[in-house]
């Protein structure tokens, strides 16, 4: 039974709230772990077609819980399971929309980057502090790197210094800033557009933009003449192209 998370569907979403706002929401042990075991279960249901990872309380994520030494995030001698969380969120097959709705520092930053679509309210405020207690955004580094590029992060990580949303939005971390009292809205409106495309469509143009990035560019050319290939033979393909042409709407869209 989750004690530090919730986890429910909404319409076509896994909605998911780390709720543990006495610490801000940071990264514990058991934090970690159930926001792991909800990750697995929203990639692997057929219902859901977003999934919207948020906060309880004036924090998103305070990061590591620096009280117990970050043990969640800093486990060695095997797989780490906050490296897994980052690898769910940046490979999965379905779109991760992160609604930040207050301050996000260190580990925390790593969750907004690791997702696909970020949205934030007005007031949060971002810090990669790993250098004020003496460590370095390591893991976080891999999925923020191409977010916000060297430039931005050699400032950021080397000062710990805040930055607010607006800040955020320019550096690439965040898509959009809203009002507070907008934020839920803001998620909503965002599945619903993502539920606008082929769910395979959607899946496999996530997968594109993480694959291409990584490949030379031959390589990246092979790999997206055989993709669009198999795609427009498909039958979600054909789905689509019908219902362009008889002006309605795609079954997955109904």
């Amino acid at each position: 039974m989750s004690t530090v998370t919730r986890y429910e569907i909404r319409e076509r979403a896994a909605w998911i709230t780390l709720d543990s706002p006495a610490n801000r929401n940071a990264l514990s042990a058991p934090l970690v772990a159930e926001l792991g075991a909800h990750l697995r279960a929203a990639f692997s249901a057929d219902a859901v077609r977003a999934i919207v990872l948020t906060g309880a309380g004036p924090a998103f994520c305070a990061g590591a819980d620096l009280k117990n030494r970050g043990d969640a995030v800093a486990a060695g001698g095997g797989p780490n399971p906050f490296v897994e969380i980052l690898r769910l969120m940046w490979d999965g097959p379905k779109p991760v929309v992160v609604a930040v709705n207050g301050h996000a520092f260190g580990g925390g930053v790593g969750l907004v980057a690791a997702a696909d679509i970020a949205i934030a309210v007005e007031g949060a405020t971002f810090s990669f502090s790993e250098v004020r207690v003496g460590v370095i955004p390591a893991m976080i580094s891999v999925v923020v790197l191409p977010k916000i590029g060297a430039n931005a992060a050699m400032r950021l990580f080397l000062t710990g210094a805040r930055f607010d949303a607006r800040e955020a939005a320019g550096y690439g971390l965040v898509h959009r800033v809203v009002p507070a009292a907008g934020l839920v809205a803001a998620a909503e409106e965002q599945v619903r557009t993502l539920a606008l495309g082929g769910p395979i469509a959607v899946a496999e143009a996530k997968r594109l933009i993480r694959t291409v990035s990584r490949l030379p560019m031959d390589e990246a050319f092979a790999y997206a003449e055989a993709k669009i290939a198999a795609l427009f033979a498909s039958e979600e393909a054909a789905e689509g192209m019908m219902a362009f042409a008889q002006k309605r709407k795609p079954r997955w869209a109904e």
